[in-house]
């Protein structure tokens, strides 16, 4: 399997010379100094040294360095650089004098009727896939991504390149920057805001605790700050997860089911998106639409997903871990197809009312919803390899493992008569026909000796 060229964008740094400053002994500062210097010692010694204490506390609180949170509150989490509003955000060169005029452009529908939609998370997998569903029929498209390093930013590249032959513009930059939203807002007057833009996983939360809360918590009340305040004020679609449900054993699961357990850090943040959103409804009025997402693949996919690294492993000869329950009980997921998801996604969009706010002031009671959108049909785990075995025509090194304490759940299903009724969706593709389309991509993005039988 051939591998693909790591592609590199590092911005050139420009370091800065201080320049030097000489003092100038002419000056009536310089002579001011010096009478003080020789009569110091006319002066009582203990208030000499008072002198001396204050002059070294002065010249601490002078050199101390800007302390972490305020460093931290103005930079991103994407690989340890900071981006905000005066750099690469907004009026940075990889935008271009003129970004207000291309955002303007790209927000712009084909026709009155058609919606202007923000779309945070442009480039990732689902965002990227929900923009160009927008533009091609005739919706006006802004993104905004960090571009951050959880995966390959390769793959973020090329989803952009897609974006920007279509006519969509994407702003690079992180949605905690409130100067960069606001901005935009100020540029644009969008009608809908669909938010995608999270910090996914449910294992890496053991590693990056705090890079969740960012993104899912501080991230999403800050869009939300910038909404509220809008005038007009958009109506919000995000994305949570069929995470939330936890450690529920009730199947299927329903929207009307407790998800007071979540079992990972990743779904807490959800569930507190969830609340969060459910507050912004109630005191500002805004119109909130929230998306239960269970287990979304397909092509131009996300490679921490265990269907997209088990397809690189297989076709590299390396073993794969399959995870099993308790007793050797079967793990199951409730798959589904990233062209089903798109279309809830867009019917969510589609069938949100108003919001009643003004300026951050609620008018009267606005839109709450929360749907899943699943495939209503888990799959074991151990079905899924069966079939990349067969589309990749390599047979694969499987070893079964208890399946460890990192927050996963044992399986996943949806209930989808609440989506199906008030959305009207409808899911059509199966595992199979949808790996298909995936194995398909892969192949021919990362390129492969192997062939598949299609």
């Amino acid at each position: 399997m051939t591998q693909l060229k790591p592609i590199l964008s590092h911005l050139d740094a420009i370091p800065s010379t201080p320049g030097k400053c000489k003092p100038d002994k002419t000056s009536p500062y310089h002579s001011t100094f010096h009478r003080l210097r020789l009569h110091s010692a006319l002066l009582p010694r203990r208030t000499l040294w008072s002198f001396i204490f204050l002059f070294l506390i002065l010249l601490f609180l002078f050199l101390s360095p800007p302390s972490a949170t305020s460093t931290a509150s103005n930079a991103s989490v994407n690989g340890g650089k900071r981006r905000s509003l005066h750099t690469a955000a907004v009026v940075g060169p990889s935008l271009g004098p003129n970004w207000e005029n291309r955002a303007w452009a790209s927000a712009r529908p084909a026709s009155k009727s058609g919606l202007s939609v923000l779309v945070t998370g442009a480039v990732g997998f689902v965002g990227a896939h929900v923009s160009l569903a927008l533009k091609k029929r005739g919706d006006g498209v802004v993104g905004v991504d960090n571009f951050n390093s959880y995966y390959e930013t390769g793959l973020k590249k090329a989803r952009n390149s897609l974006l920007e032959k279509s006519g969509i513009f994407v702003v690079e930059g992180d949605i905690n920057d409130a100067a960069l939203l606001r901005k935009l807002f100020e540029t644009v007057k969008f009608t809908h805001v669909m938010h995608l833009a999270a910090q996914a996983g449910v294992r890496y939360a053991m590693k990056n605790p705090m890079s969740y809360i960012h993104s899912n918590v501080d991230g999403f009340v800050n869009l939300l700050e910038i909404c509220k305040a809008a005038n007009p004020q958009p109506s919000v679609v995000w994305a949570s997860s069929s995470s939330v449900y936890g450690l529920n054993s009730k199947v299927p699961f329903s929207e009307k089911d407790r998800t007071d357990q979540p079992a990972s850090l990743y779904a807490a943040t959800k569930k507190a998106g969830e609340e969060i959103a459910h507050t912004y409804n109630h005191i500002y009025g805004l119109s909130l639409t929230g998306l239960r997402f269970f287990t979304v693949y397909g092509p131009w996919g996300r490679p921490d997903m265990a269907y997209y690294f088990f397809t690189k492993d297989i076709l590299r000869g390396k073993e794969i871990k399959i995870y099993e329950g308790v007793d050797h009980g079967t793990v199951a997921r409730d798959f589904t197809y990233i062209d089903d998801v798109v279309k809830g996604c867009l019917a969510a969009l589609d069938t949100a009312k108003k919001s009643t706010g003004s300026g951050g002031k609620k008018r009267g009671a606005a839109q709450f919803r929360i749907y899943n959108l699943g495939n209503t049909t888990p799959v074991p785990i151990g079905r899924l390899v069966s079939i990349l075995e067969k589309l990749l025509r390599v047979k694969a090194k499987k070893k079964v493992i208890q399946m460890p304490r990192n927050g996963d759940v044992p399986f996943t299903h949806a209930n989808i008569s609440l989506a199906h009724k008030e959305l009207g969706y409808k899911p059509t593709t199966d595992l199979e026909a949808g790996l298909k389309k995936f194995v398909k991509w892969y192949v021919g993005y990362y390129g492969s000796k192997k062939k598949s039988a299609w």
